[in-house]
């Protein structure tokens, strides 16, 4: 018999459109009163839900959804694909692998130093631009010197997938889970940050200690190391030729394009919070004060460069722009700059077409008139529940669902068009549930064998998943009941 293979998420997601074509020949079409009607993202208004013409989704429907999704979420995905040519560029010029490897040969010999401000740099990674496969280049120089520190295989892992993972679960302005969750919600990016920041610092407290209450186990008594049966054979594995792991060089340029590339993920922070544009004006007026002198200037570009008030329009521009400055700045010639982001670009296609496949769930049940009907019994459900129990029946719904689409990208669009309406009838706001997803989702992607850099990672450290789980699950149970903690709060104040 053989052994059976998860299907790829644009199958999972092609099979949820089969199966809700089917639905709308059973389940009864109707329609909301919308606050209104003209508006991009519609807010239905409670108690107005009536019946409407059957509009059951035949074979053309089914096949047309995935094109008519990727219209209705083209924006959306062409930023995706911007980020992509940014993040390609970026690591063209080599500028994080070098900033990160100049970090870890500063710290060598001060390795229990190391653990934590590893783990903050690879969760900064994973709340801005929601770094995953980016981290597999670091096992092979990480590995080695953590195991010729006293420390183990496992720990190495732990310092990289744990970093980076905690930083995606605490997504602050992560585009692919945060940013596509709040363009299919309709709220703005900024929406619920303090909430998201929270999280974040929280859970990265409690991870690092996890990790470090083990690594300095392991360093005291190696016979407690998960991995201690396999200890000679890492050592022989790893510490062999170490002197040969080469270190891209951080220089001048590298520091600039780090600048330009933390720089850049600062103003879209404010170019989606909502109170940013008064920030912006204050900024200007204070440049023009310093500089120019002249009266009003500051108001005048405060209001040319409407920080507070972007969408995706505005933010593939400025990630646009930043790698062309980061281009010209590293003195790339026009072929390597274009090459670099088409080749970006081309690496997160994937991404953007399961946005428009998971769109297309949402057309098919919006076409079939079953997404009213759906929300009305979503509706009548809350009615005896609260906000807060919602909240965290929201983060639990999700965690399975994480591992059915294990797409962070491909899960906000499904899921979304339905969730944030729901949030409305709960009383809750819509970032609430924006948290609620990325959270469970974060989660899941610490230890779901689907995840090719988990796997990935253990592969290259040779470290079995079964091991790996054996350590994670009781801070995957902390992380969970922290989440449910702060999501209870936020709703109760």
């Amino acid at each position: 018999m053989k052994k059976f293979k998860m299907p790829t998420a644009f199958t999972i997601l092609f099979l949820i459109i089969i199966a809700v074509a089917v639905m709308t020949w059973i389940v009864p079409a109707g329609q909301y009163d919308y606050v209104d009607p003209e508006a991009s993202t519609l807010e239905p208004i409670p108690g107005t839900y009536s019946s409407a013409e059957q509009n059951p989704q035949g074979l053309w429907e089914v096949l047309y959804a995935p094109i008519k999704g990727f219209f209705d979420a083209q924006d959306i995905a062409l930023f995706v694909i911007v980020i992509g040519g940014f993040l390609g560029v970026v690591m063209k010029t080599g500028a994080i692998d070098a900033g990160i490897g100049h970090v870890v040969r500063k710290l060598e010999g001060r390795e229990r130093v190391m653990i934590p401000i590893l783990m903050i740099l690879f969760a900064l990674g994973g709340t801005t631009y929601g770094m995953a496969e980016e981290t597999i280049a670091f096992y092979p120089l990480i590995i080695p010197i953590i195991i010729a520190a006293g420390y183990d295989a496992l720990t190495a892992v732990l310092i990289i997938a744990v970093g980076a993972g905690v930083g995606v679960l605490g997504s602050t302005v992560n585009p692919f889970a945060t940013g596509i969750a709040s363009g299919f919600a309709g709220v703005s990016i900024g929406d619920g940050i303090i909430v998201r920041v929270l999280i974040l610092v929280i859970s990265l407290a409690i991870a690092i200690f996890y990790v470090m209450r083990y690594a300095d186990k392991v360093k005291n008594e190696p016979s407690k190391s998960l991995v201690s049966h396999l200890a000679i054979q890492h050592k022989e594995d790893f510490l062999k030729g170490n002197d040969t792991i080469e270190v891209v060089e951080l220089t001048k340029r590298r520091k600039v394009v780090l600048w330009i590339f933390g720089l850049t993920f600062f103003i879209m922070i404010l170019g989606v919070i909502p109170w940013a544009w008064k920030f912006n004006i204050t900024l200007f007026e204070d440049i023009n004060n310093a500089i120019l002198g002249i009266p009003g200037v500051g108001s005048v570009l405060g209001n040319i460069l409407p920080l507070g008030d972007w969408w995706f329009g505005e933010l593939a521009l400025l990630f646009l722009v930043a790698s062309i400055i980061i281009g010209l700045i590293y003195k790339m010639p026009e072929e390597e700059l274009t090459g670099s982001f088409v080749d970006g670009a081309k690496d997160l296609l994937g991404v953007a077409l399961i946005i428009g496949v998971s769109r297309g769930i949402t057309v098919v049940m919006n076409d079939g008139g079953m997404s009213a009907t759906v929300l009305h019994w979503g509706e009548n459900l809350l009615a005896e529940l609260g906000p807060i129990t919602f909240a965290n029946i929201s983060f639990l719904f999700f965690l399975p669902l994480s591992f059915l689409v294990p797409s962070t990208s491909g899960l906000a669009t499904l899921s979304m068009p339905i969730m944030a309406p729901l949030a409305d009838f709960a009383g809750v706001d819509r970032a609430i549930v924006i948290t609620a997803y990325q959270s469970a989702s974060g989660i899941i992607n610490l230890i779901t064998p689907t995840s090719a850099v988990i796997m990935g990672a253990l592969a290259i450290a040779r470290v079995p998943y079964d091991i790996y789980f054996k350590f994670m699950w009781k801070l995957l149970i902390v992380l969970t009941l922290l989440v449910m903690a702060v999501l209870s709060i936020t709703v109760f104040v």
